[in-house]
């Protein structure tokens, strides 16, 4: 979130004061003023200013007090010291202490704005670099779990989109994690302090919709006895996510629209509108042009919907992530047996590399979590996933690969190939013990079945 521009002057002399004042409150900060360091300090700590400027020759404690006052502020406020007795030994000492600016009486005003103007780009660059430091370095983005260049990329565009106001359409295949999406925008926003309410529009009954979406006076209909505020009063000042808004009837739409532009609604059965202040993120996984086209979504709601819009990637499109975000489904499920699980086997993850997850991060959580409960040992073998995500890892291995040819013509076999052929050697030494060529391979017995049935 952008910083609010305060600033604080703390100089004796009334002249310089009030023109600090004028030049600074022309640059856009709200400036407040103080004549001493102990008039400063109730201000400093009660408005929290990004910028200081001090004189450094002050009635009662000097400008090198508030300075050291000022660094030990959890903020970093800037700070910009000014005196007409400046010395080489004071600007040291002020630039020790931490001061960003030191500049002498007379002052010109042009050359202070510059700086001050200067002061404010790094800031905001600093910020930036931090900002973006800590988004590459969690584990986590506001619960999306991710480190591939397409989380990176919606990472960055929830925070530049987070701090906007419009609505926003958020689209996404389902399972892919719509519902993170915005509430990681609204934990972006200035909303963040405000209520997030998501609704599934495809879960009301189409008659309760009305009511549930504006809210209804007491006696509206039968079974009213009290008024109520609907949704989009309970998430007043704050966010409201619209899942499933292709499913929104049309009547609903325009209503809808109307609360978007006007920011005004009716309960059912009242006479008089309501003011709201909430901003509508809306989700859906289906092609809403083609809904606009077939007359089922209105063309003007999805003009407006689409003010920002973000894309969520699916998980075939995050396959960088899909290992990470397995770990983490396995620390985190509740499943009994979960404490006896220490990870996954290397033949679990190269079937979890290997399937294009249709249901996105969902069917992983799910497939993850069915795995903890069929695991017999310390680790989640390949067996212990489902079948679909099995057969399609056999049937990347199948994939035919154009061998590679020595200098004298013959074909280099393929890693299946020198695999296939270890096993049988393997089982014919031990005279088709599997226990025994299980052990010597360093697998499971049912790794070993596993690649035997493959065979058949």
């Amino acid at each position: 979130m952008p910083e609010h521009r305060t600033a604080l002057v703390v100089e004796d002399d009334p002249d310089l004061a009030e023109l600090l004042v004028e030049e600074l409150t022309d640059e856009g900060f709200t400036v407040s003023q103080a004549e001493s360091t102990e008039a400063a300090l109730p201000q400093l700590h009660e408005q929290r200013p990004l910028l200081v400027v001090s004189d450094l020759k002050l009635p009662g404690a000097d400008g090198l007090a508030m300075l050291e006052h000022c660094r030990r502020c959890d903020w970093s406020p800037l700070f910009v010291m000014i005196t007409a007795y400046g010395t080489i030994g004071q600007a040291v000492d002020a630039l020790k202490l931490g001061a960003d600016e030191f500049l002498t009486k007379p002052l010109s005003m042009d050359h202070f704005l510059i700086r001050i103007r200067k002061l404010m780009e790094h800031r905001a660059l600093d910020s930036e670099v931090a900002r973006y430091r800590k988004l590459f370095e969690q584990d986590d983005f506001h619960g999306i779990i991710g480190q591939s260049p397409a989380a990176r990329r919606l990472f960055r565009d929830i925070q530049r989109t987070g701090q906007a106001e419009g609505p926003v359409l958020i689209l996404g295949e389902s399972g892919s994690g719509k519902e993170l999406v915005a509430r990681a925008l609204h934990a972006e926003s200035q909303r963040s302090q405000g209520p997030f309410i998501a609704v599934n529009c495809a879960g009301i009954p189409t008659e309760l919709m009305e009511s549930e979406f504006f809210g209804h006076a007491a006696g509206a209909f039968t079974g009213a006895k009290s008024a109520r505020a609907g949704l989009f009063q309970q998430a007043d000042g704050g966010t409201l996510m619209l899942d499933e808004i292709a499913e929104l009837p049309m009547a609903l739409q325009s209503k809808l629209l109307r609360v978007l532009q006007e920011h005004r609604l009716r309960r059912v059965g009242e006479d008089r509108e309501r003011t709201v202040d909430v901003r509508i993120l809306a989700a859906t996984h289906q092609d809403l042009e083609q809904r606009v086209q077939a007359g089922t979504f209105r063309q003007d709601l999805y003009y407006r919907l689409e003010t920002f819009t973000l894309t969520v990637p699916p998980l075939r499109e995050r396959s960088d992530d899909v290992l990470q975000l397995a770990d983490h489904f396995l620390k985190a499920t509740e499943q009994p047996n979960a404490a006896g699980v220490e990870g996954l086997a290397e033949s679990a993850r190269q079937v979890l590399l290997d399937y294009p997850f249709p249901g996105n991060v969902r069917e992983l959580r799910n497939a993850i979590e069915r795995a903890v409960a069929f695991c017999d040992g310390p680790l989640i073998e390949a067996e212990d996933l489902p079948d679909r995500m099995r057969e399609a890892s056999r049937h990347a291995d199948a994939k035919p690969v154009r061998p590679e040819v020595e200098p004298d013509g013959d074909a280099l076999p393929t890693l299946n190939d020198v695999q296939r052929q270890y096993i049988h050697r393997i089982m014919a030494h031990t005279g088709g013990n599997k226990r025994q060529a299980a052990s010597i391979l360093g697998v499971t017995r049912r790794t070993l079945y596993r690649w035997l049935s493959e065979e058949s």
